[in-house]
């Protein structure tokens, strides 16, 4: 399972693999129900037998309907995700990240919340050798 969850995700791929983490398990209908832009059925369904083939859902048959399960765990998708944002936005680097959330256009983070980044920091800082 090391690379099938590194495969590059459409928006609307995204979008109902958001759906299955927050369900856990769901049809095809009740994807469909909670996608916004209406896509057709056909495309749903389409896009689920992509993304079983991806290696990202599973299914199981209840009765004449299909089951959609995430397989990947959202933590490795999350990762992923996060790489590939750091990597484009911000040429890779951490410090430019942090430095977007701290600036005078990034989110007003709460005290308790920079207090938790600092303990990351000094968390990280005894954890890898320099």
């Amino acid at each position: 399972m090391s690379k099938l969850w590194q495969a590059t995700l459409s928006r609307r791929e995204r979008q109902i693999m958001d759906v299955l983490y927050k369900a856990g398990r769901a049809t095809a209908v009740e994807i469909l129900k909670a996608l916004t832009g209406d896509p057709s059925d056909s495309t749903v369904r389409t896009q689920l037998r992509v993304l079983e083939g991806k290696g990202h859902v599973r299914h199981e048959e209840e009765g004449l309907r299909y089951v959609y399960i995430p397989v990947v765990p959202r933590r490795l998708v999350r990762k992923s995700a996060l790489k590939h944002v750091v990597d484009t936005f911000f040429d890779g680097s951490a410090e430019k990240v942090v430095a977007a959330l701290l600036g005078p256009d990034g989110a007003r983070l709460t005290d308790d919340e920079l207090e938790r980044i600092a303990d990351l920091v000094a968390r990280a800082r005894e954890e890898e050798p320099r």
